[in-house]
């Protein structure tokens, strides 16, 4: 089944009338509209919006009537915005289009503030309500349950699956803020997590949990306190030098992964049969870099059966080196598909937009994805028309 998609909001929708939508998106040569099902908070610039530019997102909540019997401790929060209105129901009913759902797992500051119990915890044992932790029952129900729900109420061709693992530190919140240089070995050690859930995990898996977080702890506590601000290549060095020769830090990365993998594997046997199930691995660039989220890419290939890669670079080159690293990562298995986003801060001009799409499907991927239909520019737009149509 042909997969040429545009990433797009209920909102977006519910404004423009989903009738004029995929009209739009079916000029475009697109097929398919991967529309978000459950989200987060966002602060989003609309330059075609026709009810206001700027847009604030209901935070934490679902788009599709949820089933509450489906789940645990932790619910979906139906939008409010939206009220009683089914942009997912609309869209299939409309017919014009093969309909797949976005799904945002555990990364929903509105869930973490209402289940603390569930969410990452780093050494010093502070908690980051933006990320349920893939370690905690409850949240991995809650993930499962989604992803069981929509599949079953709504006969959507398939899902994918976003943040199913541990957010990095240096992603997450709003208004951020530090009056101290940041660099890659204070934010991967401050995102570890030692919740509860994580550290008995790790425990059963061999690892001295408590005494790692303990050393963990100790050692940003002594940096911290002092007045060194690590350069950015010698963070990154260090960071390096810390995974080659600390066995419980390389223990402690790998039973993530484990947690992570298991997740989704309980995701794909739990949805709809026929559904498709792909899984966005990372909001790391290069894609590469998922492994410290506890994504591992030939796991997921395995698992899932589809990968969704953000091939989100400026330039074609970067695109097809990211393209060269998932293929040598993955050895064949699965599925790939590509998401770009044809704008800022990606890539700038229509000609190397082009030349990435053309990259892209001389490297085997012609399942592709668009990024996203409210947030882009006309002009912009009509840069994925001309690359479906192959027009130069």
């Amino acid at each position: 089944m042909s997969y040429k998609a545009i990433y797009t909001y209920a909102w977006d929708l519910a404004e423009t009338g989903v009738a004029a939508a995929t009209e739009e998106f079916r000029t475009l040569g697109l097929d398919t509209v991967t529309i978000a099902g459950s989200y987060h908070a966002g602060k989003f610039m609309r330059p075609h919006g026709e009810a206001g530019k700027v847009y604030f997102p209901d935070d934490g909540t679902v788009y599709f009537k949820a089933d509450p019997s489906r789940y645990g401790a932790i619910k979906p929060v139906p939008n409010g915005p939206l009220g009683d209105r089914d942009m997912l129901r609309e869209l299939i009913d409309n017919g014009s289009m093969s309909v797949n759902v976005w799904l945002v797992l555990l990364h929903n500051t509105r869930l973490g503030m209402a289940h603390p119990a569930s969410v990452v915890r780093n050494a010093f044992g502070d908690p980051y309500y933006y990320n349920l932790c893939p370690s905690a029952p409850e949240a991995r129900a809650y993930a499962i349950g989604l992803a069981k729900d929509v599949t079953e109420n709504y006969p959507v061709r398939g899902i994918s699956v976003e943040a199913p693992g541990f957010t990095p530190y240096a992603h997450g919140y709003h208004h951020e803020f530090a009056l101290m240089k940041s660099n890659a070995w204070l934010e991967n050690m401050l995102g570890l997590c030692f919740c509860e859930h994580c550290i008995s995990g790790a425990e059963k898996a061999g690892i001295d949990a408590r005494r790692f977080k303990a050393e963990v702890a100790g050692d940003l506590a002594v940096y911290l306190d002092s007045d060194i601000d690590y350069p950015d290549d010698m963070a990154q060095a260090f960071w390096r030098a810390d995974i080659a020769t600390h066995d419980d830090l390389r223990r402690y990365l790998d039973f993530r992964r484990g947690v992570v993998t298991s997740l989704i594997a309980e995701i794909r046997a739990s949805v709809r049969r026929d559904a498709e199930v792909a899984v966005i691995p990372s909001v790391a660039r290069p894609t590469g870099g998922c492994w410290y989220e506890g994504s591992d890419l030939a796991a997921f290939a395995d698992n899932a059966g589809i990968i969704e890669a953000c091939f989100y670079e400026p330039a074609a080159e970067r695109v097809k080196a990211d393209l060269f690293d998932i293929r040598r990562r993955t050895k064949g298995k699965g599925t790939l598909r590509g998401i770009l986003r044809p704008s800022h801060p990606d890539i700038s001009n229509k000609g190397e937009f082009l030349e990435a799409v053309s990259a892209l499907r001389a490297g085997g991927v012609e399942e592709l994805a668009f990024y996203n239909w409210g947030h882009l520019r006309r002009a912009n737009l009509a840069w994925i028309g001309d690359a479906l149509r192959g027009s130069a």
